[in-house]
């Protein structure tokens, strides 16, 4: 991947997504042209159907386009195989989801290593990893709590913890806050500016909620399959 600051991180053109063949065909997105630069902290917004969700789903690769391109880093997207993707997702994303997906009966510290021992880091690495994420995270005290321990903000921060155990340059998240109330949603968002802000890490948020995306310095929105605003803004979130 380029190092190169003139490459963008993210570059969409023409990019289209249809489910569904003959009658039974849906265009999903219909021509989104994109591009997002690294460090930028992105809200992705829209109504149900608007696509948001199919838009996420590309750029994390776990979808593919059906036409146009998307390059990573200069990357082709697109043109990549099954497993070229996942070496991709692997080494270069993180994600975070509305439900916390985490193991139920393992402690957060093994939640938080998963991703490493997918990689074949060394048990001692591993440990050492998932300690400071978790530390970052602000759950010294919890590493040896199950999730059924944790209130549903410290299940969300055990998540991000395990996104970013990784060292990811950019950090999905999809509806991060849908399952927390207004003050642990506050905190949650605090937690994923802090990251871009001092990581440098990336972060693109779909989300319904527009105090959410006061979080973000720059709010896209989708409406049937098409980018009907893409502005930005001073972060706020207060």
């Amino acid at each position: 991947m380029s190092d190169s600051p003139t490459v963008p991180l993210i570059e969409l053109n023409g990019l289209t997504k249809t489910y569904g063949i003959g009658d039974a065909a849906f265009q999903a997105l219909k021509g989104i042209d994109l591009t997002i630069q690294r460090r930028e902290f992105v809200a992705i917004m829209g109504a149900s159907g608007s696509g948001k969700s199919t838009l996420m789903n590309v750029l994390g690769c776990l979808d593919t386009p059906t036409a146009g391109t998307y390059r990573y880093e200069g990357i082709a997207v697109q043109d990549l195989s099954t497993d070229e993707r996942s070496l991709l997702r692997r080494y270069a994303l993180g994600f975070v989801f509305q439900g916390f997906n985490l193991l139920p009966r393992t402690t957060s510290l093994d939640n938080v290593e998963l991703p490493l021992l997918y990689r074949g880091v060394s048990r001692k690495e591993r440990r050492e990893k998932a300690v400071a994420a978790l530390t970052s995270v602000g759950l010294p005290t919890k590493m040896d709590s199950t999730p059924a321990e944790l209130s549903g903000g410290q299940q969300q921060r055990v998540a991000i913890a395990r996104a970013i155990v990784t060292e990811p340059s950019t950090l999905f998240a999809d509806e991060p806050t849908g399952n927390l109330d207004s003050v642990t949603t506050g905190d949650v968002m605090e937690l994923l500016k802090r990251l871009n802000e001092e990581r440098g890490i990336t972060v693109l948020v779909v989300t319904h909620d527009d105090h959410v995306a006061t979080y973000a310095r720059r709010i896209v929105v989708i409406k049937d399959g098409l980018i009907e605003s893409d502005v930005s803004q001073s972060q706020g979130g207060a």
